[in-house]
């Protein structure tokens, strides 16, 4: 099996050279992030407000951070807005290029999100929020939010939720139903077995003493004596 080296020749394993590659990868992988949250598309009706939600993080923190607002206009990327940030927590001005957008992150927690006022069909598209720290040699980062106008929001049919709810519930009611009857069913039989073993044990007393063994009430006579 050929093993082969990228970035690092073998000869240079272990050497100062190799420790300091591998500190740069490990920085390089934890540099400069942009995020648009968990769900980086939203569905919002024609002549709505929206937000774009979008924020940073670095983990050496940041100087002079770059970011902007872009919006992919059938291929052609046009700038909706743009700032440079000069340290944590303090608010940048903001270039707006875009009709009816409002910058609303205030760099509060990171966050650098835009407002939409009035949306119309021609504002749904991809917006890309892009970075680049300085501090961390420029090192940039972006991410995507999908914009989705339409004339009204779907209905969403529960029918086969309602279905499926419905049976899991019928089914554990059924099996609950199932567990009591069973549960008084072996009381019952148990009770009855308990009243049978009484009446074997009266009657078997009752044919004693009948029968004049140890403990009936018939009188003994004594045995005559031969002269």
């Amino acid at each position: 099996m050929e093993v082969r080296w990228i970035g690092v020749e073998p000869s240079k394993l272990g050497s100062p050279y190799a420790a300091f590659t591998l500190l740069l990868g490990v920085w390089s992988a934890q540099g400069l992030e942009m995020s648009v949250g968990k769900i980086p598309f939203l569905e919002a009706v024609n002549g709505s407000t929206v937000m774009l939600p979008c924020t940073y993080a670095s983990c050496i923190g940041i100087k002079d951070l770059y970011f902007n607002w872009q919006y992919n206009d059938n291929g052609t990327m046009q700038k909706v807005c743009d700032a440079v940030i000069p340290t944590e927590d303090v608010e940048p001005n903001v270039n707006i290029f875009k009709d009816r957008v409002e910058f609303i992150g205030k760099n509060h927690k990171n966050n650098i999100s835009i407002l939409i006022w009035n949306i119309t069909f021609e504002d749904g598209g991809l917006y890309t929020c892009f970075g680049r720290n300085p501090k961390e040699k420029n090192k940039n980062h972006s991410a995507v939010f999908h914009l989705i106008v339409v004339d009204e929001l779907r209905v969403v049919d529960n029918t086969l939720t309602i279905i499926i709810a419905s049976a899991v519930g019928g089914t554990i009611a059924f099996l609950m139903a199932f567990m009591l009857l069973k549960n008084l069913t072996l009381f019952v039989l148990a009770k009855l077995e308990e009243k049978n073993k009484e009446c074997l044990v009266s009657s078997s007393g009752i044919d004693n003493t009948e029968n004049g063994l140890s403990g009936s009430k018939a009188d003994s006579k004594p045995t005559a004596k031969k002269k």
